[in-house]
């Protein structure tokens, strides 16, 4: 009996474990609240350069802070992103404290809405994985050089939260045959 209940136990640690990695976040764009603005030079760490650096998944939310009287966030699509092209944005957001969520996996598209601006390299591509990638959050591969986009690079994370899943398994097997 004592078998048994350890091994609910180690069930229910493992699943507390993996309910924490499934949780959506909010994610301040630029990771400060005033990231979202013309970058000071081209050679400057940029906001695809934070995007980058970081994980998204589907369910996560990406939020602006902004002075609302001098900018606006605007969704568009990739030609749009490319052309820096305000006139027709898949959505339009102007409150100063914007929050979207990734609804789906693949590219999301964003620029400034204030003249000029995105010309300037105010804008941002962020790369949404699935939802199956929670649990092994493998890195998708680099952008193309045509995204003019962040490269995500591959991490570490992955092959070590795999490693825990199979320790975490293997102790599990071991407990229930004992």
């Amino acid at each position: 009996m004592a078998v048994f209940s350890r091994a609910i136990a180690s069930l229910a640690l493992m699943f507390l474990l993996f309910n924490s990695f499934s949780e959506a976040k909010e994610l301040l764009v630029g990771g400060s609240s005033d990231a979202w603005k013309i970058p000071k030079s081209s050679q400057s760490y940029s906001l695809n350069d934070w995007a980058a650096d970081h994980r998204f998944l589907t369910g996560d939310y990406l939020v602006w802070k902004y002075d609302s009287n001098e900018d606006s966030v605007l969704q568009v699509t990739r030609e749009s992103y490319l052309k820096c092209n305000t006139s027709d944005p898949i959505a339009a957001y102007k409150d100063g404290n914007t929050k979207v969520k990734l609804d789906h996996s693949g590219p999301f598209y964003f620029i400034s809405g204030a003249a000029g601006h995105c010309e300037k390299g105010q804008k941002l591509i962020v790369v949404v994985l699935s939802s199956r990638h929670r649990l092994f959050a493998i890195s998708p591969a680099p952008a193309p050089a045509e995204y003019d986009g962040p490269a995500v690079a591959p991490t570490s994370s992955a092959t070590s939260l795999q490693s825990s899943v199979l320790v975490s398994f293997a102790v599990l097997v071991w407990v229930a045959m004992m």
